[in-house]
C-alpha cells in the first residue's frame, strides 16, 4: 500500500491558483496539485477551453476540486478584477503564474499596452502583488514560471522601452522580434521575483522562479513565421524537449516541496537553484522595473 507524501498530507484541502491553466504546462500543474488533494483555481481566458481542461483533469483525478475563473490576462482591468475576486474569496497556499504568450510586436490591447508585456509581466505583477496583500501572514508559495536563465542572458530588459516601441532594437530580423520581446518579458519575470521576494522577506510568503524546460506542445509559437518559425521547429525537434507533464514537475516541486520552506528569491531549473543573469539581479534595475510597472498598471510603487 502506498501512502501520501508529506507534501500531499500538508497541502490536502488547501487552495492553489494556477494561471494559463487551459492547456499545456498549466493544465499539467493543475493535475499534479489536484492529485495532492489541493483545491485548484484554474485561470484561463476562454470558458470553453477551461471547461475542457477541467474535464481532462477530472478524467485522471476524479475527485479533483476545481474552480474555473475566466480572465483575459492581457487586460489590466480584468487582472485587477480577478485579483480582487480571488483576494476576497480565497487564502491560497500556492500561486503559480504560468500564463504566457508570444504576440506580434504591433499587437496592442485596448488599454494601449503591448500584448506580450501585458500578459507575461504586468499580469503577474498585478495578481501577485494583490494576493500578497490579501494572504497577509499565512504561509504561501508564489511561483513564476520563467525561461532558461542561460538563454535569457542575451536579452536584457530595456527599461526605457518596456513595450517594444523600438522594434529594430529587438532584432534586425522582423520575424524574430516577437521572440526577443518574449525573452525580455521572461527576464522581467525574474526581476519581479527578486523584487517581490525582497519586499515580502519578513512575511511567510516565499517567491521563486521555475523553468519548466524545453516543452513541446505549449502553443506559444503557433503564429510564428519566418526565422521565428525556423527557431520554433528547431525547439520542437530538440531531443531534450519535454512533454507538458514533465515540464510541470519543476514548478510544482518549487511550490510544494517541504525542503524549500523559507527559501525565497531564487530561480530553479531541474530542481536545482541556479544563478540568473547579472542584469536581472541589479537592485537599481529591479527597482526601476517595479516603479515603471506600477505606473503602467495604476498601482502605487
Amino acid at each position: 500500500m502506498s501512502y501520501p507524501s508529506r507534501e500531499s498530507q500538508a497541502l490536502a484541502g488547501e487552495q492553489a491558483i494556477v494561471t494559463g491553466a487551459s492547456r499545456g504546462i498549466g493544465e499539467a500543474v493543475v493535475r499534479r496539485l489536484a492529485a495532492r488533494g489541493m483545491r485548484v483555481v484554474m485561470v484561463g481566458r476562454n470558458d470553453t477551453t477551461l471547461r475542457q481542461a477541467a474535464e481532462r483533469v477530472r478524467s485522471t483525478v476524479p475527485d479533483a476540486e476545481l474552480r474555473l475563473e475566466r480572465a483575459d490576462l492581457s487586460l489590466v482591468r480584468e487582472v485587477r478584477a480577478l485579483a480582487d475576486r480571488l483576494a476576497e474569496s480565497s487564502s491560497p497556499r500556492v500561486v503559480i503564474n504560468n500564463a504566457a504568450i508570444t504576440a506580434d510586436i504591433g499587437a496592442r490591447t485596448d488599454e494601449g499596452l503591448q500584448s506580450t508585456l501585458a500578459t507575461n509581466h504586468l499580469a503577474p505583477y498585478v495578481l501577485m502583488r494583490t494576493l500578497a496583500e490579501a494572504v497577509g501572514d499565512i504561509p504561501a508559495r508564489f511561483v513564476v514560471v520563467g525561461a532558461s536563465p542561460r538563454v535569457l542572458k542575451a536579452f536584457p530588459v530595456d527599461l526605457n522601452d518596456l513595450d517594444a516601441q523600438d522594434a529594430r532594437a529587438l532584432s534586425r530580423f522582423p520575424s524574430l522580434r516577437p521572440f526577443h520581446a518574449y525573452a525580455r518579458t521572461k527576464n522581467m519575470n525574474t526581476m519581479f521575483v527578486h523584487s517581490l521576494a525582497g519586499r515580502l522577506a519578513d512575511s511567510s510568503i516565499t517567491v521563486n522562479g521555475a523553468h519548466p524546460g524545453i516543452i513541446a506542445g505549449t502553443g506559444l509559437s503557433r503564429d510564428a513565421r519566418g526565422l521565428e518559425k525556423v527557431l520554433a521547429t528547431a525547439v520542437a525537434l530538440n531531443p531534450a524537449r519535454k512533454l507538458p507533464d514533465q515540464g510541470a514537475d519543476n514548478p510544482v516541486w518549487v511550490a510544494t516541496d517541504t525542503g524549500l520552506d523559507g527559501v525565497t528569491g531564487r530561480f530553479f531549473v531541474d530542481r536545482r537553484a541556479v544563478p540568473t543573469p547579472d542584469h536581472t539581479l541589479s537592485h537599481e534595475r529591479c527597482e526601476a522595473l517595479w516603479e515603471i510597472s506600477a505606473r503602467l498598471v495604476g498601482m502605487k510603487p
